[in-house]
């Protein structure tokens, strides 16, 4: 399963050692779904969690050599950004990348992308949503 996780999903991961964010990291970690990622969402994630303090971290590095060996990961170069969040044209990366790896879901606890719902066949869902909904495809 193809998804897209949002910045803010990765950094609450890292804050929490349990939670639904953590179990969506560790779902893509231990390869039961596929990571994709773009130029612009890996920039993000690496900006923002060193804001939190996690610059040369081990677990940054460890973050940063999965995406590098492509460890569960599609990687889309640069998708074309399609204007669906006036109010938060930043978050658009997130669509864009899921419409070009053909994922399924995009995971976050953003409000501008949870008002989507969804786009086209991809659900745009929060960690809970998304651990019910991996849960009842793989029982």
């Amino acid at each position: 399963m193809n998804v897209v996780i949002d910045t803010n999903v990765f950094v609450s991961s890292f804050l929490s050692l349990q939670g639904p964010p953590k179990r969506v990291i560790d779902l893509w970690k231990t390869g039961r779904v596929i990571l994709c990622l773009s130029r612009d969402i890996i920039a993000e994630y690496v900006e923002v969690l060193a804001r939190f303090g996690l610059a040369g971290q081990p677990e940054l590095r460890e973050l940063l050599d999965l995406f590098a060996r492509r460890i569960n990961v599609i990687f889309v170069p640069s998708p074309p950004v399609l204007p669906l969040i006036p109010d938060d044209p930043a978050d658009e990366k997130f669509i864009a990348c899921a419409v070009a790896a053909r994922a399924e879901y995009v995971v976050s606890g953003d409000k501008h992308l949870l008002g989507l719902g969804a786009y086209g066949s991809i659900k745009v869902v929060t960690p809970s949503q998304f651990l019910k909904s991996f849960s009842a495809t793989t029982e």
